[in-house]
């Protein structure tokens, strides 16, 4: 069984309920309908009842599939903002909520931080920033996080890590040259992130150009300095380094080159790039040479699960991206 049908087959297990502030694009709708009907996750569609009606009619789907949250309703709204504004910690009052919320995509998180919805599904019609943003202003970040990443899982042919073929890689999308805090922070949220939607006991290494001081210089200080961060922050994670990449995942490096005791040292299923000069080129060097599979990118660092995926997707990897998403808000549900 293969990653997609494991995520597949959880999914189905527990389906959560996905909103979709883009419902009107045909491939968003489509894949909503399609992972819906599946039985993968329960879909809700949020914009306008009408418009979205007659596009499920054009279109030839069920609307029993859908949940459709219309948010020109003003007393199912009036209920989210009194609910909403009774939060811990909300940035937003009541005027400028209800403002906000006559864009779907804030209608949508706003429905995801009262517990109306698990997941908030965009990004075909917002650009990644504006993803960001929202849900920075309405969902806020997890407690001692002050750093929105991603990760990403990749399938690798041939590769026998600590996870078989798998192996979890990160930030390769976001944050373009994180100080030593930041970085901590990725890796503090890369290990929740694989736990909840795999299971997995996470192995973390800080990947450097130099392994536990073989080499010198202020870009190995903040690998260095991230991982006393990480280890000081959340002492229960198993977060390691500096390491090179093959003293990282592989044993018989591990063994030659790190002379203290570790826990994940050859065998780190969790890789914290330095920079997204490495994390990008490292992804495509996986894919193109090593003709991997490439999951996501998943943000995260968020307080509930918030996803950004690109514009130019085609249905069949939106769908994928759909049900990791379900089963990471599961495996956060069951973590609390």
């Amino acid at each position: 069984m293969n990653l997609l049908d494991q995520i597949y087959r959880k999914a189905k297990e527990n389906p959560q309920r996905v909103a979709f502030p883009e419902a009107t694009n045909e491939k968003m709708m489509q894949a909503a309908y399609e992972t819906g009907k599946e039985g993968f996750i329960k879909p809700i569609l949020v914009g306008d009842e009408e418009e979205l009606e007659a596009l499920c009619k054009e279109r030839g789907y069920e609307t029993d599939v859908f949940t459709i949250i219309d948010i020109h309703k003003e007393a199912y709204k009036k209920k989210l903002i009194d609910t909403y504004v009774t939060l811990p910690g909300v940035l937003l009052k009541e005027k400028a909520l209800g403002r906000r919320m006559e864009n779907p995509l804030y209608y949508a998180m706003v429905m995801q931080a009262v517990e109306d919805a698990d997941v908030t599904f965009a990004g075909i019609d917002n650009t990644t920033g504006d993803v960001l943003l929202a849900g920075q202003m309405i969902i806020g970040l997890q407690p001692g996080i002050s750093t929105i990443s991603s990760i990403g899982l990749c399938d690798i042919p041939g590769f026998e890590g600590s996870e078989g073929s798998l192996l979890a890689v990160g930030d390769s999308a976001v944050c373009t040259n994180p100080t030593a805090e930041q970085l901590a922070d990725i890796a503090i949220s890369a290990c929740d992130t694989v736990k909840d939607l795999l299971d997995w006991n996470p192995r973390c290494a800080m990947i450097s150009y130099s392994t536990l001081g073989s080499g010198q210089g202020e870009l190995i200080d903040k690998v260095v300095e991230a991982c006393h961060i990480a280890q000081e922050k959340r002492p229960g994670l198993k977060i390691d380094g500096e390491f090179q990449l093959d003293a990282a995942i592989r044993p018989e490096v591990a063994e030659k080159k790190v002379k203290r005791e570790s826990e994940v040292a050859g065998k780190a299923n969790v890789l914290i790039w330095p920079d997204l000069n490495v994390g990008n080129t490292s992804v495509k060097l996986i894919q193109i040479l090593g003709h991997a599979n490439a999951y996501g990118p998943m943000l995260q660092g968020f307080n509930k699960v918030v996803c950004d995926c690109s514009r130019g997707a085609p249905v069949s990897e939106i769908k994928g991206n759909i049900v990791i998403s379900a089963v990471r808000a599961a495996g956060s549900k069951i973590k609390k």
